[in-house]
């Protein structure tokens, strides 16, 4: 019934400094429910390690939700009427589980000496707290029969595109949270700073998780949108299609911010068969859309540059 596809690439920018892909992503496909996770290191000076963050919130996200349906008929009861408390409990139990991951391999991979060569301020390596050194961001989502629910911290992107074709995201991330300060696994207060959804009996075909390098490849959210229901109408024949996806996944980390990008998704294999027509009905659709834009977009640019012509040339004249 549900199937997936998870891929993390590294960017553009990232190979040429010759860095890890400090992303994560993964998906996991039960007989009535499926995950899809992705997460992004951050990267920065104090977290260095956030590769090894990223790996560690997607096992932690996975194991914690897979605990949490051991015993499904009683999650699937609850949630139509207590779904903030228990999505809520699944992130407090994910940050519990991934900082438990990131002190173990603390534990057995002390801070080496070239980890600290950065650090040239007196004390400066001393104040960061350990669990920054493996900063990482996080969105994953699950589906199941009839229902969906995801959560989010950090940055990033899930859309969600449902049987009449319609693509939305879900979430809106950061909007709580305070200003200047980016959600993150690693802070203090990380349990407190997560978006998350619930959505019963409206159940999209396919979930897709990515981190920001994948949103900031496109020019608008409609191309960003419109790239998901593509690769939708190409889900009927997975096996074929990984590779493709992958990479056109690596083509798109040249562009953007040439940042690593993670897409993981998971979807309904039966109900896409079904709808299969319908979206590619909205894809062809999208792509008259998309040429009425470019049309539109280069007759302003046209008109744009006459007016200035005519500016310049009006100065010109008055200089005279």
């Amino acid at each position: 019934m549900f199937n997936g596809f998870s891929n993390s690439v590294r960017g553009a920018s990232h190979e040429v400094k010759n860095l890890v892909c400090q992303d994560s992503s993964a998906h996991k496909v039960h007989d009535k429910y499926a995950i899809c996770v992705v997460a992004d290191g951050h990267g920065s000076k104090k977290h260095f390690r956030s590769n090894v963050g990223s790996q560690c919130a997607v096992e932690a996200t996975v194991e914690t939700i897979e605990r949490f349906y051991e015993n499904i008929e009683e999650i699937e009861a609850n949630l139509p009427t207590n779904s903030k408390l228990i999505i809520r409990n699944i992130e407090k139990q994910i940050i519990a589980a991934w900082n438990v991951k990131i002190m173990e391999h603390l534990l057995h991979n002390p801070i080496t000496d070239e980890e600290k060569a950065p650090f040239t301020e007196p004390g400066e390596f001393d104040k960061i707290p350990p669990e920054s050194y493996y900063g990482t961001t996080l969105i994953a989502a699950v589906i199941g029969r009839d229902y969906t629910f995801g959560l989010q911290i950090g940055d990033g992107s899930l859309v969600a595109i449902f049987e009449d074709g319609w693509t939305i995201m879900p979430m809106d991330y950061e909007e709580s949270n305070p200003a200047n300060i980016t959600s993150s696994m690693c802070n203090a207060n990380a349990a407190s700073m997560f978006d998350c959804f619930y959505n019963k009996n409206k159940v999209p075909l396919a979930l897709f998780a990515s981190t920001d390098g994948l949103y900031t490849s496109f020019g608008s959210d409609v191309d960003f949108l419109d790239y998901h229901t593509i690769i939708c109408s190409q889900l009927t024949d997975l096996a074929t299609f990984e590779p493709s996806i992958l990479k056109n996944l690596q083509k798109r980390s040249h562009f953007g911010t040439e940042d690593d990008i993670s897409l993981s998704c998971v979807f309904n294999a039966d109900l896409l068969a079904s709808k299969i027509h319908v979206i590619n009905d909205k894809v062809a659709e999208n792509r008259e859309r998309a040429k009425t834009r470019k049309a539109e977009m280069l007759m302003n640019m046209h008109k744009q540059k006459h007016q200035a012509a005519m500016r310049r040339a009006e100065e010109l004249h008055k200089k005279r």
